[in-house]
């Protein structure tokens, strides 16, 4: 009896635990289709299921005339869905003097740990605004701890309008326009149609096509930081000169 008895509760308790291993092994299943639904819908470069913060802000840049103009709003969103501080500051300046300016769209840790990174080769290749960007895209794509930092950049001086991208990217503007962020495209396609207008000059442009941006994107408001390069006629000169003698 007490042999049976044993073998009775040695049975229920093995039932026991094979439907308590049954369950946790659903709910696992159930988390990894979750953490694989989030990563779908989530992630804009395909490697982090929060990756909607790459996205959540508005960066334009337009250069007409003597001026260069870099704009962006000061939203960040947490969780997609809460504004959690709606006047940060997305546009800097760079360099001894200033005369670069860097505007982010992304994880903000990630875009000042970049702009360092940035300041520092600007100070090895002065004057070289390119060759700078391209030697940190290089080390952004290779470092294995730079290399996770999720970040778009702007980077612009009175020569030239760029694009960082983190996978190995420098791209240059072809008519001095440039937007990163979740509002980019409708900032961009706002500056280049207001571009021919005569009577507007690039900050005119900044501010109606980000207003568009505002209007349309959820994670973009209307509080703008503001950054201008004043182009002297000396530069534009020194500019042309460079460009004949190529």
């Amino acid at each position: 009896m007490a042999s049976g008895s044993f073998c009775a509760d040695r049975n229920a308790l093995g039932r026991r635990v094979s439907k308590s291993l049954g369950f946790h092994l659903l709910q696992k299943q159930h988390h990894q289709h979750i953490r694989q639904f989030s990563f779908h819908s989530y992630s804009g470069s395909g490697s982090n299921p929060f990756n909607e913060s790459m996205h959540a802000t508005t960066i334009l840049s337009v250069r007409k005339g003597n001026k260069v103009v870099v704009m962006g709003d000061g939203q960040i969103t947490q969780g997609g869905s809460l504004v959690v501080k709606p006047n940060a500051k997305k546009v800097r300046r760079l360099g001894d003097g200033g005369e670069i300016i860097c505007g982010f769209a992304g994880v903000t840790s990630d875009a000042i740990t970049l702009m360092e990174r940035l300041e520092k080769r600007i100070e090895m290749y002065p004057g070289q605004v390119t060759r700078a960007c391209v030697e940190l895209s290089k080390l952004w794509r290779t470092d294995k701890y730079l290399r996770r930092l999720e970040a778009l950049l702007i980077v612009v001086d009175k020569d030239v309008s760029l694009t960082l991208d983190g996978t190995g990217n420098v791209i240059e503007s072809n008519d001095g326009i440039v937007a990163v962020g979740s509002g980019g495209s409708y900032a961009l396609a706002a500056a280049r149609a207001l571009l021919d207008v005569p009577d507007y000059d690039a900050e005119m442009i900044c501010k109606k096509s980000m207003d568009v941006a505002a209007e349309l994107c959820v994670y973009t408001n209307n509080n703008y930081t503001t950054e201008i390069i004043e182009i002297q006629k000396s530069d534009e000169g020194d500019k042309n000169k460079s460009k004949s003698k190529k």
